[in-house]
C-alpha cells in the first residue's frame, strides 16, 4: 500500500503525472473556494468543506513527510509552512479558534505550483519556450494573492471599505499599478505600515515582473561552446562566454 502512495508521488508514470496534476487543480480549488467564501457569511456548510478540505492537506502533508528521507530539512522550505499554515486555517474553526484572518492562509497553497515546474518542463515543449513568461506570470499571482489575503485579513473586520477579498484585491492592483484612486484607504497603524510595505515591495516587484512580461522574447538557440539556450533575438555573440552565434533570422531558409 505505501509503496503504491510512493509511486504516485516520485514516479514518472502515467498514472503518477495524473495523481500530481490532480493535486495541482486541487491547490488552485482552495484559492478560488477562499475567494468566493469571502463574499458570504461563513455557514455550517462553509464550516464543513473546511474540515474536509483541511483533512485532505494534512494527509497530503503527512505522506510528504513520511516519504522525505531528510524530514528535518523539509521545514526549511518554504512550501511546508504554507502547507501548516494552509492545514491550520481550515482546521482551526473546528477547534474553537476565533482568529478569522486564519483563514486566508490558504492562499499560501499556491506556492505549490512552483512544484510543478520541473514536470511542466519535461512533458510540454510549448512550456519551455514560454517558461519565462509563466513564471513571470506566476510570480505575479502569487504576490497578488498573498498580499491581497493579508489586506484582507487584516482590515475586514475593522475597515468599512474592505468588505471582501474583491476589495482587497481592488487595492492592492490599484497601488502596485501606482494608480492610487484613493476611494479605498487602509485603515490604522498597521494598515499605512502594510501600505508602505505594498508601495515599496510590491510596486518594485510589479515593474521587475511587468519588464520580464512585456520585454522582447528569447531566442532559443544553444550555444556550442558553454551551452547557454536562451539568447537576445538580435544576438552575434554569447553573453556567457563571447561565442559567435549563427542564430537564423526571419526570412532565411
Amino acid at each position: 500500500m505505501f509503496k503504491a502512495i510512493r509511486s504516485l508521488y516520485e514516479d514518472d508514470t502515467k498514472a503518477a503525472q495524473r495523481f500530481r496534476y490532480a493535486l495541482l487543480v486541487f491547490d488552485l480549488f482552495t484559492i478560488l473556494f477562499v475567494i468566493v467564501t469571502s463574499f458570504f457569511p461563513h455557514t455550517l456548510a462553509v464550516e464543513l468543506t473546511d474540515l474536509v478540505l483541511g483533512i485532505i492537506i494534512l494527509a497530503d502533508f503527512i505522506i510528504r513527510l513520511l516519504l522525505e528521507k531528510n524530514r528535518l530539512q523539509t521545514f526549511l522550505k518554504l512550501s511546508t509552512w504554507a502547507d501548516l499554515a494552509a492545514i491550520f486555517s481550515f482546521l482551526a474553526p473546528i477547534a474553537g479558534e476565533g482568529l478569522g484572518f486564519l483563514r486566508i492562509l490558504r492562499t499560501l497553497r499556491l506556492l505549490h505550483t512552483y512544484q510543478m515546474l520541473a514536470r511542466l518542463r519535461a512533458n510540454y515543449p510549448w512550456f519551455r519556450q514560454r517558461e519565462d513568461l509563466i513564471l513571470a506570470a506566476i510570480n505575479l499571482m502569487v504576490f497578488l494573492f498573498v498580499t491581497t489575503g493579508l489586506i484582507y485579513a487584516l482590515q475586514h473586520d475593522t475597515n468599512p471599505e474592505i468588505g471582501n477579498y474583491a476589495d482587497a484585491l481592488y487595492f492592492t492592483v490599484a497601488t502596485l499599478t501606482t494608480t492610487g484612486f484613493g476611494d479605498i484607504t487602509l485603515t490604522g497603524s498597521v494598515g499605512r505600515m502594510l501600505s508602505v510595505g505594498v508601495m515599496i515591495v510590491g510596486v518594485t516587484l510589479f515593474l521587475r515582473l511587468a519588464q520580464v512580461l512585456f520585454r522582447p522574447p528569447k531566442v532559443h538557440f544553444e550555444c556550442p561552446q558553454c551551452g547557454l539556450i536562451l539568447h537576445d533575438p538580435d544576438a552575434v555573440h554569447c553573453k556567457h562566454c563571447g561565442t559567435v552565434l549563427h542564430i537564423r533570422t526571419e526570412g532565411e531558409v
